[in-house]
Parts: structure tokens; C-alpha cells; sequence
């Protein structure tokens, strides 16, 4: 908030989501909205926002938002890869160790004065196997912070990518998923990953005995064939974060999946992954900061929708000097007609790219008047 107020943004703050005609409403007329995963920017709320020059998604999910017709309006959208990473890595690191001790059972029962010190079924997990499935910026983090407590680490992903450390690639997620002892999911949520983790996964291709950890997104998972898998003893405990269905606000009960409250070796924590001081603060900083440089200079560098363009920022030295930012449709001659209208001026630098059918023009034009910046405004 204060990086805008600091830049002479007007900013209106909301402590809930906002939804249906409240939600319409208040985008009607701003110029940029920041959000979180809870409020969901369809086709049809994005229709009314006859202002909107770009979306910032405090997190680092962006399927709340209708990316297409963001593009097709010319609205980019930002988001925050990187910030979390860190937490959520962390977090899993605290499972791992959780579910091979049994540590949350251990608790529950000392909170009913139960002294139970046991060590059957418990592990160190020096020397396991930990599979990840996603190896981007969560994943890759994860696999350093595995390596270096002694784990060996596999990942699937559907890209061919360079490791980290000593970590191995495998083929096929059915490889991966029998040859590992804790399996760790970090895709987002698309049409490929839901109900990527199904009975057949759990109950045919898992190892008897394994763990299954899920900070990735709510539907990668099917909740009643991870039931079964605890239940049936097939595996020896899971972590999970996120789930299909999730309450609107804190305080709400949690109800949706009774069979999961009675499960042992479970973990259930809600949504949480990101949720530390440090990475909520470096989600405020990445995103405002995209935000605002994409106002203010054009840079859509970040955007995930929208074409990554950048040029070096105007300086008080060159006077007299405009940016001229143009986002058209992706189609032959538009650049041709922009070329014809600046040929009559000084040129210093130019930038175009495309994506999809989404096109996006910078060019810093010298010896501007303020004749000159009407005439070339009314022109393009």
C-alpha cells in the first residue's frame, strides 16, 4: 500500500474478497486491482471494468482470472512466482519430518494426557527417496533443502529441465511415484493436473508405506482415493494444504471432508504454504512493484498474459523525450501504420513483441513538443 501511496496512487483497501455486485461495483472504475486467490475476476466482471490497465495477483495462482479476455482488453496481469517459494519449501521440509515421526499423532495424544513413546513405523528421513511432481520455483528449492538432510531426490516434470544439486529426472510420473518414499506435489492447477493423483496412483503405482504431501493446488488430488489409501493401511500418512473445496474466511467450520478429521498420520493445515511474514511481505514488494512500473513505464516484464517488453526508464536528461506504449491485436500491417506515423519523428529506441493474438509496441521518441505528443496521440 505504501509503495503506492509513496508514487501518488490513490488506494481503497478491503479486508475480505469481494464478490458479485459488490465486486462489479468497485472495478468499474479503477485502474488497477490488487487481489488475492478468493476474488475471481471472470469474463463477466472483467466486462465492467472500463478502466482497467493491469491485475495484481498477491500470490502465485492467476486461475481466479479470466487471462484471456484480461489480454483481449489489454489488461495485464502480474503475479507473484518467486516470493513464497522459500515458506512453502520449508513447510514441506517440516512435514517430511512430521509424518516419518508421526509427530502430529504424538501431539494430538499428548493434548489428551496420553504418553504414548513409540518407534515402530518411525523414520529418519535420511536416505529416503523424495519424488517431486513440479520441479519450478517451489520444487527446485525443495530438492536443495532435501539434499542437504540426506534425502535422494527425483522429480517428473513435463519439461525437460536442468537440475539442481544431485537431483534426477524421470520420465513418467508412474515411475516416479514407485520408486519414492515421500511424494511431493508442486504443479498449478490446470486442466492436465486435475485429479492428476487418483486411486490409481495412490493405491497401484505408490509404494505401500509411502507418504504423499499435497501444497500444490486443491484438485490435483481426489480426496476419497487418498482416504482409501490411509485408511486401507496402503499409505503410512500424507500432508495436505489445500483442497477442492476451501471456506471463505477464517473461522468458518471445516466440515466438507469428515472421513480426513478421524485419519491418522494425516497433516491438515489450511492453505497456509505461503503464509509467513516474510514471504507476504516480498509478495507486496514484487507485485506493487510490477504494477507500478507497468503504469508508469510501460515494462511488462512478469506479465503472464501479456507480452514482455521493456525499455530503459526516461531520465531527467532526455528532455523533451515521450514513450509511446500501443497494445494492438496481433495482426499484419498494425506495425507497419504505427512505423508510418513515427517516420516524421527522432526514433531513439523501439521495442515489439507478441503474444497469442496480443501485440505490445514501445518506443521513446525525442524532440517532442507538446504539438508534436498531440498530434502523434491522435494519430495512433
Amino acid at each position: 500500500i505504501e509503495a503506492f501511496k509513496k508514487q501518488g496512487y490513490q488506494v481503497e483497501t478491503y479486508s475480505k474478497a469481494l464478490v458479485g455486485d459488490e465486486l462489479i461495483e468497485k472495478i468499474r472504475d479503477v485502474h488497477i486491482i490488487g487481489i488475492r486467490s478468493k476474488t475471481k475476476l471472470t469474463k463477466a466482471v472483467l466486462d465492467e471494468a472500463k478502466n482497467l490497465m493491469a491485475i495484481g495477483c498477491f500470490c502465485i495462482g492467476t486461475n481466479q482470472v479470466d487471462l484471456k479476455t484480461a489480454a483481449d482488453k489489454g489488461i495485464a496481469v502480474f503475479n507473484s512466482p518467486f516470493s513464497n517459494s522459500r515458506s512453502v519449501a520449508e513447510l514441506v521440509i517440516g512435514e517430511l519430518i512430521t509424518l516419518a515421526r508421526q509427530l502430529g499423532d504424538r501431539n494430538t495424544e499428548m493434548h489428551q494426557g496420553i504418553w504414548n513413546k513409540v518407534s515402530k513405523n518411525c523414520y529418519e528421513i535420511r536416505h529416503k527417496v523424495l519424488g517431486i511432481v513440479g520441479y519450478g520455483h517451489i520444487g527446485s528449492q525443495l530438492s536443495v533443502l532435501a539434499e542437504a538432510m540426506g534425502m535422494t531426490v527425483y522429480f517428473y516434470d513435463v519439461l525437460q529441465i536442468m537440475p539442481i544439486g544431485q537431483a534426477k529426472q524421470v520420465e513418467s510420473l508412474e515411475e516416479l511415484l514407485s520408486i519414492s518414499d515421500f511424494v511431493s506435489l508442486h504443479v498449478p492447477e490446470t486442466e492436465d493436473t486435475k485429479n492428476m493423483i487418483g486411486e490409481r496412483e495412490i493405491m497401484t503405482h505408490m509404494k505401500k508405506g509411502s507418504y504423499l504431501l499435497n501444497n500444490a493446488r486443491g484438485t490435483v488430488v481426489q480426496i476419497p482415493a487418498l482416504i482409501k489409501g490411509l485408511e486401507s493401511g496402503h499409505l503410512a500418512g500424507a500432508a495436505i494444504d489445500v483442497y477442492p473445496k476451501e471456506p471463505a474466511a477464517n473461522g468458518q467450520n471445516f466440515d466438507y471432508y469428515p472421513e480426513l478429521l478421524a485419519a491418522k498420520n494425516l497433516i491438515m493445515t489450511p492453505h497456509i504454504g505461503g503464509s509467513t511474514e516474510e514471504a507476504q511481505s516480498m509478495i507486496g514488494i514484487e507485485v506493487s512493484t510490477a504494477l507500478t512500473k507497468f503504469v508508469n513505464e510501460g515494462c511488462s516484464l512478469g506479465a503472464v498474459n501479456f507480452p514482455e517488453i521493456d525499455l530503459r526508464a526516461i531520465s531527467q536528461e532526455d528532455k523533451d523525450t515521450v514513450r509511446v506504449l500501443y497494445i494492438h491485436r496481433n495482426i499484419p500491417g498494425v506495425l507497419r501504420a504505427i512505423n508510418e506515423i513515427f517516420a516524421n519523428h527522432n526514433v531513439e529506441k523501439q521495442y515489439s513483441d507478441s503474444k497469442g493474438e496480443v501485440a505490445y509496441v514501445m518506443a521513446d521518441i525525442s524532440n517532442v513538443t507538446q504539438e508534436h505528443l498531440e498530434s502523434l496521440y491522435n494519430a495512433i
